[in-house]
Parts: structure tokens; sequence; C-alpha cells
């Protein structure tokens, strides 16, 4: 008398699909918004830092302004901050190429 009759449900497996609509909506935002500026931004940076020249003046992620004196194989370079002091740091710590040299032309 209090109880009603079940009735079967159907359409279960679209309303599986219609759920998982939204997480799949954040990850193509999340994917633009987020990853691909990084990544975008990473290339950017492996770019300047292959690009590397003797004479560039650099800053490094520490804030410290120099003038690359040695550009090494192994991923580091020896920078001049000041006259006669040269430190080794790793390239990638590069931050930013303030002023690029021009590359020697074959005369």
């Amino acid at each position: 008398m209090f109880v009603s009759p079940a009735y079967a449900q159907d359409g279960g497996a679209a309303a599986g699909i219609i759920s998982i609509i939204p997480f799949i909506l954040i990850f193509v935002i999340m994917y633009f918004l987020l990853i691909r500026p990084q990544q975008k931004k990473m290339k950017e940076h492996q770019a300047m830092v292959s690009a590397l020249r003797r004479g560039d003046q650099v800053v490094t992620q520490g804030g410290i302004i120099g003038k690359v004196v040695k550009v090494k194989e192994d991923g580091e370079a020896e920078v001049e901050i000041a006259d006669g002091v040269k430190v080794r740091i790793l390239k990638q710590t590069i931050a930013n190429v303030i002023s690029k040299t021009e590359p020697a032309t074959k005369d």
C-alpha cells in the first residue's frame, strides 16, 4: 500500500558518457591554458641556451649579470661577472640573454 512499484531504467550507457564529458572538457581546457604554453616556453628556453655564444650578456636565474667567456660542451658555461672574476654555471640556469654578439663572418 505504501510501497511504489520499481521500474527498470533505460539509457544507463548514455548517462555514463554524459557524466564523463565534464572531465574531458576540464582536461582540454587545462591543456590549452597550462600544458601547451609551458611546453612552448621550454622549447624557446632550450633554443636560447643552445644558441649561447662567447660574448653574450646573460642573466642567471639567481639574478647575476655577466658576460659569457666560454661555452663548454658538457652543459656548462664560464661567465665573467666582474673584471677577472669568472664563475662556472650550468647553461640551463641562464634565464635571459640581454645582448647577443654577432657571429664572425668568413672573409
